[in-house]
Order: C-alpha cells, then sequence, then structure tokens
C-alpha cells in the first residue's frame, strides 16, 4: 500500500529530527530549541492523525477535514468584528453551512459542492445578516463571515473531495493525491522556513512576515518540487507533470501563508491561536492549502479524471 511507504519515510524523518531536537536540547536551552522540538513534537501528532485516518478510509478522512475547517473557522472568526445581531448568522455558518458542505463531499455530489457555498450560502449570509436589522459596519462583518467561510470551509473541502475522482487507471480513493499534496506543500513550508533561517537575507513583504525572505522562498519551492517529483508514484502524473504541480502548489501554498499573514497583520496577532504548539492555531498550519487545495483539485478532475491528459 503507498500510503503505509510514505508513512513509514515520515516515520523515519521525525524519528532523525526528534533525535537531533533531543541532542540540540541537551545542550542549549533557549526559547528557539524549545519551540523546534514542540514543533517536531506536533508533527508526529498531525502525521499520526493524517495518515491514521487516510488508512481508515474516505469517511474518516473526511470527517478529520470537517474537524479542521471547524476550528480554522473559529480562529478566523474570533479575529471579526462581529456583533450581537451576528450570532444567528455565525451559527448557521458553523453548524449548518459547514456540515453540508462535508455531507456533499461525502455523498459525494461534485455539482452541488462546487457551488453551495460560493453561490447559496453567499446569498443566505448576506440575507440573514441584513434579517438581525443591524446595519453597523454590515459591509465588513458580513464579508468576514463570508470571507471565512469561503477560506476554511469551501478550500479545505477539496482536500477530501479529491478521494471522490474517477482517474482511469488510478485509485483516487486510496488517498494517494491527498498526501501527496499535503506532503508535498507543508515539506514547502517547512524547508522554506529551514533555507530562509539558513540563507535568508532578502525579505519579500518584511511587513506583513519578515522572516519570509527570497532565499527561503526558492530553496523550500525547489527542494518540496523535488520530493513532489520524487513521489510521483502516489499519484496518476508522469514524473515531470509531479515536478510542474508540485512547483505550482508550493507557490500557491507561500501565497495562501502571505495572504493569511496580512490578515493577522491587520488584526494585529501574530498567530491565529495557540492549539498547537510551535505552529500556532489550526489555520496557521492549514494556511498554505487555503489556495493551493481548491486549484490543484479543479486541474487534476479537469486534466485527469475528465480524460483530457
Amino acid at each position: 500500500m503507498p500510503i503505509i511507504a510514505v508513512a513509514g519515510g515520515l516515520v523515519g524523518v521525525l524519528t532523525v529530527a526528534s533525535v537531533i531536537g533531543a541532542l540540540i536540547a541537551r545542550r542549549r536551552q533557549t526559547p528557539a530549541v524549545a519551540n523546534l522540538n514542540a514543533r517536531i513534537h506536533a508533527w508526529w501528532v498531525l502525521c499520526a492523525l493524517v495518515v491514521g485516518t487516510l488508512i481508515a478510509g474516505p469517511t474518516a478522512f473526511t470527517v478529520l477535514f470537517a474537524v479542521v475547517s471547524f476550528g480554522a473557522l473559529r480562529e478566523f472568526l474570533t479575529l471579526a468584528p462581529t456583533r450581537r445581531a451576528d450570532h444567528h448568522t455565525l451559527f448557521w455558518a458553523f453548524f449548518v453551512i459547514t456540515p453540508i458542505q462535508y455531507v456533499l463531499v461525502g455523498l459525494p455530489w461534485y455539482g452541488m459542492f462546487a457551488i453551495f457555498i460560493p453561490v447559496y450560502a453567499f446569498a443566505f449570509i448576506a440575507l440573514r445578516s441584513t434579517l438581525s436589522g443591524d446595519h453597523r459596519r454590515y459591509l465588513e462583518r458580513t464579508a468576514k463571515i463570508q470571507w471565512g467561510l469561503m477560506v476554511c470551509t469551501y478550500a479545505l473541502s477539496h482536500i477530501p473531495m479529491l478521494l471522490s475522482l474517477d482517474i482511469t487507471g488510478y485509485d483516487a480513493g486510496s488517498g494517494g493525491l491527498a498526501l501527496w499534496l499535503l506532503v508535498t506543500v507543508q515539506f514547502s513550508d517547512v524547508m522554506q522556513y529551514v533555507w530562509g533561517k539558513c540563507l535568508g537575507r532578502h525579505r519579500i513583504a518584511p511587513h506583513l512576515s519578515p522572516n519570509k525572505t527570497w532565499e527561503g522562498f526558492l530553496g523550500g519551492i525547489a527542494t518540496a518540487s523535488a520530493l513532489g517529483m520524487a513521489l510521483w508514484w502516489l499519484t496518476p502524473f508522469t514524473p515531470w507533470q509531479a515536478l510542474g504541480y508540485a512547483a505550482g502548489m508550493c507557490g500557491l501554498g507561500f501565497a495562501g501563508g502571505i495572504v493569511m499573514s496580512a490578515v493577522k497583520r491587520d488584526a494585529g496577532v501574530k498567530d491565529f491561536g495557540s492549539l498547537i504548539a510551535g505552529h500556532g492555531g489550526v489555520l496557521d498550519r492549514v494556511d498554505s492549502l487555503c489556495l493551493s487545495a481548491p486549484v490543484f483539485f479543479h486541474l487534476v478532475r479537469y486534466y485527469h479524471a475528465s480524460g483530457w491528459a
């Protein structure tokens, strides 16, 4: 089973990282070292959840991302300027719209999945907020609820939806495509951080994310693209197609991160939350997937599932 092979590789990498982190901690006790080890410990849990639910099947994987979306949406809307009049609208966003989106993933009903939030929920949220009768900061409040649903629920729901694709000669339900996307984009995040710490000199957007540098960006994408190419056997792609997809998705992953950094700076916070030790909140960990996941899904669906490639 391909997922087992990747899981073995992840265990190996995390074991080496854990040993290195422990050795560094024995020689030097600093906040940076403590943060490094916290990140490594968190990665053990995150990888176990993803691999475990993929092995358990599409339903378990879909439920996992429904929980992720709920947590991310909670963090996002905590920063939004909502008022008492928005409570009913927020109830619909959390407990009706988000669950329905993931039910559509589980069915799977692509036609409704693709338009439910951008069309129907968009209109409903606007109307429900209007009926509250509170017009103060109406546009800002309503737009942030709609934007939160698009980023945290709609975008992320494309990851489990990858398991429903009908690709000739390829079993998408095994989770290989989803695992490939998660490993490649998340590895790009890690390597951009590593390359930036080692060689970073020229900042890309110092007012938004001072730790992001051109050296880290280029080094991270190059390294992660090579990994994506090496893992082509998880996908219906040729090695060169895998390389192209990896470079594109890692670039979009960076874009998602910088966009969400702008949201945090606007709200005056460093992280969306503190749930994941060393990483911040749920949304801090999945921000790189908010733009890459929907683009990846629709490219694969059009060029591979539809028989155009």
